[in-house]
């Protein structure tokens, strides 16, 4: 039985390094593991307890709810904007907690990669989004880690999936939640 990992990408633009660095960890994913990429994040509202009620919660927000209820685990992977993680993916975050203790992101195994343009890798956007998985219920696979600085210049005439050193570091992020994934 393949082990089902869902990503989230935090950057919305087609093109994005994020997006292409999604691409490559499916492209890239080792026998028995499925990555996919959710499609849907610029759909889904920005949450709102009044629209969150059952029977009527949006028809985005309840999709991504079903997708990554139906996954084993995800992969969250995020540009730095302004110091922290994009809107979208923290929305992503905040629909997933809901209903407090028992959202669709609750005890599954999570791990959060992501490129920028500065010398960090986008380290800060990372940290905070794992800050903000765990709160929601999530478990963050902290070793599970990996920053690639540099992206304008790095990424600007290559894909992701053609870096040895970046299909290493992802698979081993993607073999690392997988294993969490065996181990819960």
């Amino acid at each position: 039985m393949s082990v089902r990992i869902l990503t989230l990408v935090g950057s919305l633009r087609a093109g994005s390094h994020n997006r292409r660095l999604a691409e490559a960890a499916v492209k890239i994913a080792p026998e028995g593991t499925d990555v996919q990429i959710y499609e849907g994040l610029a759909d889904v509202p920005f949450y709102n307890e009044d629209i969150d009620v059952e029977g009527s919660v949006p028809a985005a927000a309840a999709e991504l709810r079903e997708a990554v209820a139906r996954a084993d685990a995800l992969l969250l992977v995020t540009p730095e904007y302004n110091g922290t993680m994009p809107a979208a993916l923290k929305n992503a975050i905040d629909w997933l907690s809901r209903p407090f203790g028992g959202g669709a992101i609750a005890g599954k195994p999570v791990a959060v990669v992501g490129t920028a343009f500065g010398q960090y890798g986008g380290v800060w956007a990372q940290d905070e989004a794992r800050k903000a998985v765990g709160i929601a219920g999530g478990t963050v696979v902290e070793h599970a880690k990996l920053a690639i600085p540099g992206s304008m210049t790095r990424f600007a005439e290559l894909h992701p999936v053609e870096d040895a050193e970046v299909t290493a570091g992802l698979t081993v992020v993607i073999e690392s939640l997988a294993g969490a994934r065996a181990a819960a």
